[in-house]
């Protein structure tokens, strides 16, 4: 749903297009920040764009994994509105055969039109084949790998290689090869992975693809990122930009630079948190130094939950129960920092809003056209006036299937599950669980029975959400078919 804003149309009247820069960490838990309540993390910078800008405490994410929710965040529409999700296959692996389709319109495509230059520097993780890069949809530049950070295995047996063991029946054996490689997070080394960086630019004749180096020497990453953020930023600080940052950590395998290493009271984990940290601290004395921090709204986030099987080397939802992979509030609410100095209405948020509605408020802030069907809202009366949030639903998608959905601040679950081997077990509910998140954000206490009234006008938004919802095939699947 679009809703226009009139603080944003006046604010076009008067001033520049706004450069927006979204910094979009993996698999940080809501817990990971020390503004979050995370007692050993140290996270100064994005504590203090916090405190001079909006901390939301209600930021939804469209999926619980790598792949759809990107997909959501660049084209404001829900994964089943897309084909960017599965059934049975939850991400995108490497060698898929499709990606980002090419007639969905992306942020960096819409705010293209109105003359933005746009980068990607990070993961990408809508499709590697070279049709499906950041290039082909609005991205002038991205320089990055195409997947996580954990997927192109060094050992010998590529994703297909494994879904054919299964298909065979193969499970005991498959089993040991999981079994093998996880041993390999605790102690990660380069070698292990094989995962590529590439460059990608967009020329006036096609596009220049270049590999830059295989296996990516992944303690480097952070920093190299930021090198190369800042190089965008300087080479485009006389124009509109759009720059998409998406860290490949704290996605595991866990890599930081000696410089990091072994800094964080945290561990491990808390080293790579502290140089992400750093890195935002420096995209934005960056932006400061040039004098473009005033024309500049900045959104620090990340794609889910944390990885909670990942052990010592996963992060922490804080209050929420469970994480990635779910539809628990662990899994799909995260952190959500935003800054624009000036401009802002600083202060806490604890509306509901989502990582869909960055699409719809970023082109309402560029004065780009609106047009087209979305499931996102303009939070620019949020972020520029304190207006209450329009965000007041939230349907919950986990594999194309709804199984939870907000209204204001309850919340129902038609179905439950854990993730990665972890309870509870998949359970169809009927009648289906209530919890008022505002005093229970953990789902600890079931409230049904109680507000029989609430259940019945939630039942009824989904009606209305599953009416006005047109899907589209999960094209994570298309590998399954010969």
């Amino acid at each position: 749903m679009i809703l226009l804003c009139s603080a944003a149309a006046g604010l076009q009247a008067a001033d520049r297009s706004p450069n927006i820069v979204i910094l979009f960490a993996d698999d940080l838990g809501y817990g990971d920040l020390s503004s979050y309540g995370h007692p050993l993390i140290r996270t100064p910078n994005l504590d203090a764009l916090g405190a001079a800008g909006q901390r939301w405490t209600d930021f939804y994410m469209a999926a619980s994994v790598c792949s759809p929710s990107r997909g959501a965040l660049l084209t404001g529409r829900l994964p089943n509105r897309t084909g960017l999700y599965g059934r049975r296959i939850g991400v995108f692996f490497p060698d898929a055969q499709t990606g980002m389709p090419q007639e969905e319109r992306t942020l960096a495509e819409a705010l293209g039109e109105v003359g933005y230059r746009s980068a990607i520097i990070g993961k990408w993780h809508l499709g590697d084949a070279p049709e499906y890069l950041p290039t082909r949809h609005g991205f002038h530049y991205w320089y990055g790998i195409p997947y996580s950070n954990d997927m192109d295995w060094a050992d010998g047996r590529n994703f297909d290689e494994l879904i054919a063991m299964r298909l065979a029946g193969q499970g005991e054996e498959l089993e040991k090869v999981y079994e093998a490689r996880q041993a390999l997070y605790a102690d990660p080394r380069i070698e292990y992975w094989n995962v590529p960086i590439w460059r990608s630019v967009r020329t006036e004749t096609g596009y220049n693809n270049t590999l830059v180096e295989r296996p990516a020497r992944q303690t480097e990453l952070t920093r190299r990122y930021t090198e190369e953020a800042i190089g965008f930023i300087e080479r485009n600080r006389t124009r509109p930009f759009f720059l998409y940052v998406p860290y490949s950590m704290p996605h595991t395998p866990l890599f930081r630079s000696e410089a990091f290493a072994g800094r964080s009271p945290g561990g491990r984990y808390g080293d790579v948190i502290e140089e992400i940290d750093w890195s935002v601290g420096a995209i934005v004395r960056r932006l400061q130094s040039l004098g473009l921090a005033d024309d500049t709204l900045v959104l620090f986030t990340s794609d889910n939950g944390p990885w909670l099987t990942m052990n010592e080397h996963s992060g922490s939802a804080g209050p929420l129960r469970h994480g990635k992979g779910t539809t628990f509030e662990g899994g799909m609410r995260v952190p959500a920092v935003f800054s624009w100095p000036g401009r802002l209405k600083p202060g806490v948020v604890s509306d509901i809003g989502s990582a869909l509605d960055v699409f719809v408020t970023a082109l309402a802030l560029a004065g780009a056209d609106p047009t087209g069907v979305t499931d996102g809202f303009d939070l620019s009366a949020t972020l520029l006036e304190g207006a209450p949030s329009p965000r007041t639903e939230m349907p919950y998608y986990r594999q194309g299937e709804l199984r939870a959905y907000r209204q204001g601040e309850y919340k129902l679950h038609l179905i439950t599950e854990g993730a990665y081997g972890q309870p509870p077990e998949r359970t169809e509910h009927e009648p289906p669980l209530l919890y008022r998140l505002s005093d229970d954000p953990g789902e600890n206490v079931e409230v049904s029975a109680q507000n029989p009234e609430v259940v019945a006008g939630i039942l009824s938004a989904i009606e209305r959400h599953r009416a006005n919802l047109t899907e589209r095939p999960p094209l994570f699947d298309a590998r399954l078919t010969p």
